[in-house]
């Protein structure tokens, strides 16, 4: 079997710190490389893959600012897609603007649905509805307005994020630096709980940075890590009494808390979106609907043990089940084409 997968070229493949959809696309690659399958990873030129590699961006955008990203994504698209009769199946994670090609290619495709940026980019998807599978990351991001092969969750390399039995004391949140991810009520929560707060992550709105986190830094009470790399990421991960994830969205996925929950972390999060899907409430971490809910969870993660979130995420998100999820898709698409 030979499949293409094309990536992002927001950032490398895999990212050097922030970039989910890099991050999964990378696991996928090198998962279905081990299990002997003909991958071509269609990424960044320095992009690090055990699969072939083909590129028509030398760095990615946003790292790189002297690349037009309309200009990088049309080429790396069709690059793919005028290759589309080397492969048996083309799996696509780079959103909606490849879906153009679907009528014109003969070679099979799925799509991997990373989340709906807005409810505008439905009408790409509706359109081609019947010319490629769509596979969402979660139940809860499902549209009733498409037609799903399947859900296959996000996998985690679990060898990146060991078992952490024993603690430090501090509150982490970690995640992108913006209202919809909730920045602000977490360290309300960690003020509230009387406990130190480490923020890391990509600051994504700057606005919001300034007016709503900056003023409370001290790096004492309220840290700030910036947009850490792997090494710190899973230091940060492990070592966290609890991870902290009051999202104001309806998240599709949300790789930090399947990474948090297979250090051993468990996770209090604001129930909306998957969040009902990654989190056991009361054994790997709880869902609270308000700063209030929050805070009485932070004194009980005692309750929780450890083991029981390590076990769940590796039954649940590990690379090596995504890599089996995927590859059953590619098999049932295969026979029926």
């Amino acid at each position: 079997m030979k499949v293409a997968i094309l990536s992002s070229i927001a950032w490398r493949t895999p990212p050097r710190k922030y970039g989910p959809w890099e991050q999964v696309a990378s696991h996928l690659a090198e998962g279905l490389v081990a299990k002997g399958v003909d991958v071509t990873l269609f990424a960044t030129a320095d992009s690090l893959t055990n699969a072939r590699l083909s590129a028509s961006c030398k760095s990615p955008y946003a790292e790189d600012h002297s690349v037009d990203p309309k200009v990088a994504e049309c080429l790396h698209i069709s690059n793919l897609m005028e290759r589309a009769d080397e492969f048996d199946l083309i799996h696509n994670h780079f959103d909606f603007l490849p879906l153009s090609y679907s009528k014109l290619v003969k070679t099979p495709m799925v799509t991997t649905i990373h989340g709906f940026s807005s409810a505008k980019i439905l009408e790409v998807y509706r359109k081609y509805n019947g010319n490629t599978a769509y596979v969402s990351i979660s139940d809860a991001d499902r549209s009733e307005q498409l037609d799903y092969v399947a859900t296959v969750y996000n996998g985690v390399d679990s060898e990146q994020f060991p078992f952490v039995d024993t603690p430090e004391n501090y509150l982490l949140f970690f995640g992108r630096i913006h209202p919809d991810k909730g920045t602000y009520e977490a360290i309300q929560i960690a003020r509230q709980t009387g406990r130190k707060l480490i923020i890391a992550g990509l600051i994504q709105d700057e606005g919001y940075f300034k007016q709503k986190v900056e003023g409370y830094l001290d790096n004492k009470n309220v840290s700030f890590h910036g947009n850490v790399g792997p090494l710190e990421r899973k230091k940060l991960l492990g070592n966290a009494f609890a991870l902290l994830h009051p999202i104001d969205f309806e998240e599709p996925f949300g790789l930090s808390v399947a990474e948090a929950m297979l250090c051993g972390t468990p996770v209090i999060a604001f129930k909306r979106g998957s969040m009902q899907e990654l989190i056991i409430d009361t054994k790997t971490g709880f869902l609270v609907t308000d700063i209030a809910g929050a805070v009485l969870a932070v004194n009980q993660v005692d309750l929780i043990k450890r083991s029981d979130c390590r076990e769940w995420a590796l039954s649940m998100f590990s690379k090596e089940k995504m890599v089996e999820s995927y590859m059953a898709v590619y098999q049932k698409l295969l026979v029926c084409s």
